[in-house]
C-alpha cells in the first residue's frame, strides 16, 4: 500500500509540475510580447515628441511673424528672412551633420541633435535684432534634417522591414500634430505673453523630449552608423536629386500659404487675430490626416501618393487664391492645402530610400532638406509676390506655380523611367 501511495503521489506531483511549467512558459511569452509592444510604443512616442518640438518651433515662427516683426522693427517681407534662415539651417545641416556623424549610433546622434535644438531656441528667445534672430533660427534648423533621417531609421528598425513609408509617417506625425496643438498654442502664448516666451516654452518641451529619448530609444549596435563613403555614394545618383527637386518645388506651396496665415486671417478675411490659432489648427488637422493617408499610400503605390497629393493641391490653391477673402472658403482651403500636400510627402521618402537603400539616414535627412528648400522657396516667393504689390492672396498663386512645376518634373521622371525599362 505505501508503494501504491508513493506512485500516486509521484504521479500527482508530476502533473502539477507539468502544469506549472506550462504556465511558466505561457505567461512569459505573453508578457514578453506585451513588454515589447509597450517598449516599441515608448520608442515611437519619444521620436514623435522630438519631431513635435521641431514642428512647433518651425511653424510657430510663421504664426508669430507679425509679433516679432513689430518687436524688431521689421517689415513683413524682412521678417520672412528669419524663416528663410531656419530653412537654410535645415538644408545645410541635413547633409553636413548627417555625414559628419555617419559612424555615430543613431540613438547617440538623436540625443546630440535635440541638445543643439534646445540651444538654438534659447538663443532665438534672447535675440535683439534681425541678425541675431536669423542666426539663432539658423542654428535651430541645423538638427532638423538629421533628426528626421536618424529618427526614420530607428522607427524602421522598430516597426520592421517593408514599412519605410509608415515609419517615416510616424516620425512626421509629431510634426503634423505640432501644427494642430503646438503651433496654435505657441501662437496664443506669443500673443499673450510675448513672442520670446514662445521659444522658451519650445526649449522646455524639448528637454522632456531629450529625457524621453535617453530613456526609451533602443541601445542596440544594429543602429550604429556606416562608412562615410557609403553615404556619399547615394548623392551620386541622379534619381535621388530628381526626387529632391520634385520635393523642393512641389511642397513649397504649403509654406507659401502657411507663412502668411496671420495676415490672411486678419487682413484678407478681416477676422480678429484670435482666429489665427484656429486657422493654424485647421491647417494642422489637414496635415495630420494627409500624413496618415500618405504613409499607407506610399508603401502600397510608389507614385500615386505624390500625383494625387500635388494634383488635388493645385485645385485647393486656386480656390484659396481666388476666393480666400471669404471666411467660409479660407478656413476649408487652409485645411485642404495641409491635407493634400502631406499626402505626397511620405511618397518622397519611400522613393528616396528605394533609390539609395544603402544610406537611409542620409535619405531621410535629404528629404527634410528638400522640404526646407521648399520652405525657403515658398516663403521667399510669397514674400516677393506681396512685395511686388500683388496682394496678400498672391502667395497662393506663387505656391500654385511651384507645385505645378514640381508635378511636371515628377511626371517627366516617370516617363523617362518607363522609356528606360522599355528599351532594356
Amino acid at each position: 500500500m505505501p508503494i501504491v501511495e508513493g506512485h500516486s503521489l509521484d504521479r500527482n506531483a508530476l502533473m502539477h509540475e507539468k502544469a506549472f511549467e506550462a504556465q511558466c512558459h505561457a505567461v512569459p511569452v505573453h508578457c514578453t510580447n506585451e513588454a515589447e509592444a509597450h517598449r516599441r510604443g515608448l520608442t515611437l512616442f519619444a521620436l514623435a515628441l522630438g519631431s513635435f518640438c521641431i514642428g512647433t518651433s518651425e511653424f510657430a515662427s510663421m504664426g508669430i511673424i507679425q509679433l516679432f516683426a513689430a518687436s524688431l522693427d521689421l517689415s513683413l517681407a524682412q521678417a520672412t528672412n528669419a524663416i528663410t534662415a531656419y530653412a537654410f539651417g535645415v538644408v545645410i545641416g541635413a547633409p553636413v551633420v548627417t555625414l559628419m556623424a555617419s559612424r555615430l549610433n543613431r540613438r547617440t546622434l538623436l540625443l546630440l541633435l535635440i541638445g543643439l535644438f534646445i540651444v538654438g531656441n534659447l538663443l532665438s528667445a534672447a535675440a535683439m535684432n534681425l541678425g541675431m534672430f536669423a542666426a539663432a533660427r539658423f542654428i535651430s534648423g541645423l538638427p532638423q534634417g538629421a533628426y528626421f533621417g536618424a529618427g526614420a531609421v530607428v522607427a524602421s528598425y522598430v516597426v520592421g522591414e517593408g514599412q519605410s513609408g509608415k515609419a517615416f509617417a510616424i516620425v512626421m506625425a509629431g510634426l503634423t500634430v505640432a501644427t494642430i496643438v503646438g503651433s496654435p498654442l505657441a501662437t496664443f502664448l506669443g500673443q499673450h505673453l510675448g513672442w520670446r516666451q514662445t521659444y522658451v516654452v519650445v526649449a522646455a518641451i524639448a528637454v522632456l523630449a531629450l529625457l524621453a529619448s535617453w530613456a526609451w530609444l533602443p541601445r542596440n549596435r544594429a543602429l550604429d552608423g556606416g562608412p562615410l563613403g557609403q553615404e556619399l555614394g547615394a548623392l551620386r545618383k541622379p534619381r535621388v536629386w530628381a526626387v529632391m527637386t520634385v520635393a523642393a518645388l512641389g511642397v513649397s506651396s504649403i509654406f507659401a500659404v502657411y507663412t502668411f496665415i496671420g495676415p490672411l486671417v486678419t487682413d484678407v478675411a478681416s477676422l480678429d487675430r484670435s482666429r489665427i490659432p484656429l486657422a493654424l489648427a485647421l491647417f494642422g488637422v489637414g496635415m495630420t490626416i494627409g500624413n496618415l493617408v500618405g504613409g499607407r499610400l506610399s508603401d502600397a503605390y510608389p507614385a500615386a501618393g505624390l500625383i494625387v497629393g500635388f494634383g488635388s493641391a493645385l485645385v485647393v490653391l486656386a480656390l484659396l487664391a481666388s476666393f480666400g477673402s471669404r471666411e467660409w472658403i479660407l478656413m476649408p482651403a487652409l485645411f485642404g492645402v495641409g491635407l493634400t500636400m502631406m499626402i505626397a510627402i511620405p511618397t518622397i521618402q519611400v522613393r528616396l530610400t528605394l533609390f539609395a537603400p544603402e544610406a537611409p539616414t542620409l535619405m531621410g535627412a535629404m528629404n527634410l532638406a528638400s522640404l526646407n528648400v521648399a520652405n525657403a522657396l515658398g516663403a521667399a516667393a510669397g514674400g516677393a509676390a506681396i512685395g511686388a504689390g500683388w496682394g496678400l492672396l498672391s502667395p497662393a498663386w506663387a505656391g500654385f506655380a511651384l507645385t505645378a512645376a514640381g508635378l511636371l518634373v515628377f511626371l517627366g521622371t516617370l516617363s523617362r523611367a518607363r522609356q528606360t525599362v522599355a528599351v532594356s
